[in-house]
């Protein structure tokens, strides 16, 4: 598998964001704004970290799921969508978690 289900989830998700909320999960999630997206974002967030407490590999593998389709709507909420991700995941690719972190640091001051 390849990066191509994102793709077709990015697609999913900008057509669905212009749909009617009473009749798409996506678009009453937009409707809610920001907030009520970031609140699913973190509910499903905390689900995934108690699957990974207890060790239930498939509630990790479905959680995470659930974290990375809601982390989707977030991002399509903002105009981005998976391949910003991809795209900044592979600039760091090769760069050492510390070199990585200490250059954030540095574009902060």
């Amino acid at each position: 598998m390849s990066d191509e289900i994102l793709r077709r989830l990015d697609a999913v998700l900008a057509d669905r964001r212009q749909a009617d909320p009473e009749q798409s999960y996506v678009a009453g999630l937009h409707a809610g704004g920001i907030d009520r997206i970031l609140r699913k974002l973190g509910e499903e967030c905390t689900e995934t970290v108690v699957a990974s407490k207890n060790g239930e590999r498939d509630a990790i593998v479905s959680e995470t799921a659930d974290l990375w389709f809601h982390s989707l709507v977030m991002l399509s909420h903002h105009g981005l969508d998976s391949g910003s991700v991809l795209a900044e995941l592979e600039r760091r690719f090769g760069l050492s978690g510390v070199a990585e972190k200490a250059a954030r640091g540095k574009q902060g001051q």
